[in-house]
């Protein structure tokens, strides 16, 4: 049965590697409930429950997150992850699955919730502590590309545990990032605030204040969805945007003569105003737009 574990593990993980190089690294609910096919039996990755168990498995293969949990709460003081129990009871068939785990140090697979039917996955994650007083596991998320030895030295264990806390630090960025771009995205309903195009391949949600800076919080009033195009040029202030979300571009720009991709792709759009969310309240904060467009005049 440890081999069929095994090899059950594998194939999941295989298969999600298969579907991020497809799809990007997040994934829809949809993807993850048809799942992939096992000898001959579809396993999926997400259940109702948070704690996922298919049936050609003894313990659990999955955990999930739902987006609307504040996700700062979600992590130790050492940058590891979070994981509540399955309601209140510690011998709930689920968290004992998830100890078990934690005994026998076998991987899973954490799905992070992004927005409503969103998920970025991360695997391999193990759980690595049980904190019963709490209600709560410690789950870390190590290398893919790297199998850890079953008895290790204590040099090795430490090792491993600060590649396990630089991965998960890693991913816990990661899942930020996504968010902001999901919910920006989103609101400006998958479609560039500048010149409208919808392919979201092409598509980036801009900070307007980067996110390095004390002002660049990754909410969706600090961002506008930009094609990568405007979105260079936002950034480098080839444009800029004033807080009455007019576009300017720059004098020297507007006087250069150059072919059709700058005419209409930046030139022709001096004046003009964005497109904005439908919900108000997702509109640019006007204050954020003002420290960025003195940046824009100042170039």
């Amino acid at each position: 049965m440890e081999d069929t574990d095994r090899q059950v593990r594998l194939a999941a993980f295989n298969w999600l590697e298969s579907q991020t190089s497809l799809f990007g690294d997040v994934l829809p609910r949809s993807l993850l409930l048809q799942g992939f096919d096992f000898r001959g039996e579809r396993v999926p990755l997400v259940a109702p429950k948070g704690i996922h168990k298919p049936r050609v498995l003894e313990l659990p293969l999955t955990i999930t997150t739902a987006p609307d949990r504040p996700y700062d709460d979600r992590h130790t003081e050492k940058g590891l992850l979070l994981y509540k129990y399955r309601g209140t009871n510690p011998n709930h068939p689920d968290n004992v699955g998830l100890r078990e785990l934690l005994v026998r140090g076998v991987p899973l697979i954490y799905l992070h919730g992004i927005v409503p039917g969103k998920y970025l996955p991360s695997w391999p994650v193990y759980v690595v502590g049980d904190d019963p007083a709490h209600l709560a596991f410690t789950v870390a998320v190590d290398d893919s590309s790297i199998i850890v030895e079953s008895k290790e030295t204590t040099e090795v264990r430490e090792a491993t545990d600060a590649r396990r806390s630089y991965v998960t630090a890693v991913v816990r960025r990661r899942v930020h990032q996504r968010t902001f771009r999901e919910k920006v995205l989103k609101a400006y309903r998958e479609s560039c605030a500048l010149c409208r195009l919808r392919h979201s391949e092409l598509l980036d949600a801009a900070h307007i204040i980067p996110d390095s800076e004390p002002e660049g919080t990754p909410t969706v009033t600090n961002g506008i969805a930009l094609c990568k195009l405007h979105h260079g040029a936002f950034d480098n202030n080839f444009l800029g945007i004033s807080r009455d979300y007019q576009i300017h571009i720059r004098p020297d720009i507007l006087d250069e003569q150059d072919g059709p991709m700058l005419l209409h792709g930046l030139q022709k759009l001096h004046g003009n105003q964005i497109h904005l969310p439908r919900n108000k309240q997702n509109w640019p904060d006007r204050q954020l737009l003002d420290l960025k467009f003195q940046m824009f005049k100042a170039a």
